[in-house]
């Protein structure tokens, strides 16, 4: 199984966001734009998000529900997932590039 790294995520049942603090070094206005995002995403579509960094360096942009939650629209969600990553291409991008060459363990 490959290992997955959170970056961060919100949860609309809890109320809650999520930054991984290994992330740290990401400059201010991209950890406030994910912030932003993640929010924003969970109030449109309810559930939770998450944005992972594969072990290859990649972005996965995850989001699912609780099992007994009716108003959670699993195709409204899926389509937001791709919107947002067609319109936040340039910011994945960059942070895909910033995981590989700063946040990747070196190969041995």
């Amino acid at each position: 199984m490959l290992k997955r790294t959170a970056l961060c995520g919100a949860n609309a049942y809890a109320q809650k966001y999520y930054f991984n603090e290994q992330f740290d070094g990401l400059p201010k206005s991209v950890k406030e734009e994910l912030h932003i995002l993640c929010v924003l995403f969970t109030e449109e579509v309810g559930g939770i998000f998450t944005i992972w960094f594969e072990e290859d360096g990649s972005l996965l942009l995850e989001t699912e529900s609780e099992e007994n939650d009716f108003y959670y629209d699993e195709i409204n969600s899926g389509l937001m997932v791709r919107e947002v990553r067609d319109k936040r291409r340039e910011l994945f991008e960059s942070l895909e590039l910033y995981y590989r060459s700063v946040m990747r363990p070196s190969e041995p």
